[in-house]
């Protein structure tokens, strides 16, 4: 019997800064979700809140995912991963590289405490300037934390996802090519269907929201995801969409940023949960989410991970909403893909 599970991501709920962590994992239970990704922002506004400091230290930090995660049991919310660990692959500077291969053994630390074996790693965006953009320098990278996480007990999978505005990996062609290399059992992919629909079918910055060809490159995409990737290293999957923007994402536009790709603005501040068509939503998602799922045969968690502007608004019906919504576009998921 094939087993479907929601999860949200924490920051899907309200921006840390705001929104409490524990308020948010209560509404994520009440309505109905069975899974969590932990943002490492809400770890770390956690741990100010509970030690009383702006710059809790490795023990705090640790406490504070232990407190998360007896708060997390109570509420039956299972952890999936641990993200994102940011800004890690293919640098320049080999001695900020040498100082992540040190935090990463306190992210180890985190996790166990938060009962998860996942540490999600999206693919570097920072300057070109700042990355070799070689190949062989990001798998070897990539080598090293693996073997890293096949010391721990139990051992620590990775899993990398491509994102949309990423430096050099910005497809999941490119992701899987990398997971091909480093050739590690706890080495994997997450696939989030904004991310590959956002890359090679939208684009905001265009008048049509479209790339030249978007259908049939994006056909054509995910004909070689099915027949190419092997499900063993599909380590969970994102479903989420984004609105149509009214205008292209371009300079004088609200929500453009100077030195900000415009797909990376985009995500900030335009995602939506799949089906909110009253929202803007337009990407191709289910079709994603049905090779994914129908073709390759997932099975697991399906997380309903989302940024947006909307999680900045101030008020308690901020998480309720983002947990509501979420688990509608769950539902509506489920009857239309007949995963009951």
């Amino acid at each position: 019997m094939k087993s479907f599970r929601p999860a949200l991501m924490s920051a899907s709920l309200g921006r840390a800064w705001i929104h409490d962590f524990e308020s948010k994992a209560r509404q994520a239970a009440k309505h109905g979700f069975e899974g969590i990704e932990i943002f490492y922002e809400d770890l770390e506004y956690f741990a100010r809140r509970l030690h009383n400091t702006m710059e809790p230290n490795a023990e705090q930090l640790i406490n504070a995912a232990e407190h998360m995660s007896e708060l997390l049991h109570k509420l039956n919310l299972e952890v999936i991963g641990l993200q994102p660990f940011l800004f890690y692959e293919g640098l320049l500077d080999r001695e900020q590289h040498a100082r992540l291969i040190e935090k990463i053994q306190l992210w180890f630390k985190i996790a166990k405490r938060l009962k998860t074996d996942t540490i999600q790693i999206p693919a570097n965006f920072l300057p070109a300037e700042q990355l070799t953009g070689d190949m062989n320098v990001i798998v070897s990278d990539m080598v090293d934390l693996a073997d890293l996480g096949l010391q721990q007990d139990p051992p620590i999978r990775f899993a990398y996802e491509s994102l949309c505005w990423s430096t050099h990996i910005d497809t999941w062609e490119k992701s899987w090519e990398v997971v091909q290399k480093v050739d590690r059992s706890n080495f994997g992919l997450c696939l989030d269907t904004f991310n590959i629909a956002g890359r090679v079918w939208a684009d905001p910055a265009s008048p049509s929201g479209k790339t030249p060809n978007a259908d049939s490159e994006l056909k054509d995409s995910i004909a070689r995801m099915v027949r190419d990737v092997d499900l063993k290293k599909v380590f969970y999957i994102q479903v989420v969409d984004a609105e149509r923007m009214d205008s292209p994402l371009v300079k004088g536009h609200p929500f453009h940023t100077d030195g900000c790709p415009p797909r990376m603005s985009w995500s900030r501040n335009a995602r939506t949960f799949i089906y909110e068509t009253d929202r803007g939503a337009y990407l191709p998602v289910e079709g994603i989410a049905r090779a994914l799922i129908e073709d390759m045969g997932y099975t697991g968690f399906v997380s309903m991970e989302l940024f947006s502007r909307t999680m900045s608004e101030k008020g308690e019906h901020v998480p309720e909403e983002h947990a509501r919504r979420g688990i509608e576009a769950w539902k509506m998921f489920v009857q239309r893909l007949n995963l009951n």
